[in-house]
C-alpha cells in the first residue's frame, strides 16, 4: 500500500488549505482512511477519519467545525479541507489507513502511513 500526501504549504491564520492523499496498491473503497499530524516537540495526534463508505466521519475536538474529511473512490483519494487555520494547526500532516476492511474509523496505530506534508500557519 502506498500513500502519497500533497497540498501542504504556508498560509496565514484564517486561511484555508486542502490536503490530498492518493492511495494505491489495493482496493481503495474497502478501507477507512484518515489524517494525523505531528507538531514540533509534540506527539503525533489524530485529526480526522472517514469510513470505507464515506458515511461516517470523525474529528478531533480541536479541528471539528473547521476541517472536513472526504473521499473520492473513483480517484482513490482522500481529502482534508482545512478552513479557519490557526497557528496551532502547524504540523506535518500524515494520511493513514489500516488493514481492516469495511471499518468505520481507524485504529489508534494505523498500519500504513504516507510520507507527510508540511502545513505552516503564520500569525
Amino acid at each position: 500500500v502506498q500513500l502519497q500526501a500533497s497540498g501542504g504549504g504556508l498560509v496565514q491564520a484564517g486561511g484555508s488549505l486542502r490536503l490530498s492523499c492518493a492511495a494505491s496498491g489495493r482496493t481503495f473503497s474497502l478501507y477507512a482512511m484518515g489524517w494525523f499530524r505531528q507538531a514540533p516537540g509534540k506527539e503525533r495526534e489524530f485529526v480526522a477519519s472517514i469510513s470505507w463508505s464515506g458515511d461516517n466521519t470523525y474529528y478531533a475536538g480541536s479541528v471539528k467545525g473547521r476541517f472536513t474529511i472526504s473521499r473520492d473512490n473513483t480517484k482513490n483519494t482522500v481529502y482534508l479541507q482545512m478552513n479557519s487555520l490557526k497557528p496551532e494547526d502547524t504540523a506535518v500532516y500524515y494520511c493513514a489507513t489500516d488493514r481492516r476492511v469495511w471499518a468505520t474509523t481507524l485504529t489508534q496505530e494505523p498500519d500504513y502511513w504516507g510520507q507527510g506534508t508540511q502545513v505552516t500557519v503564520s500569525s
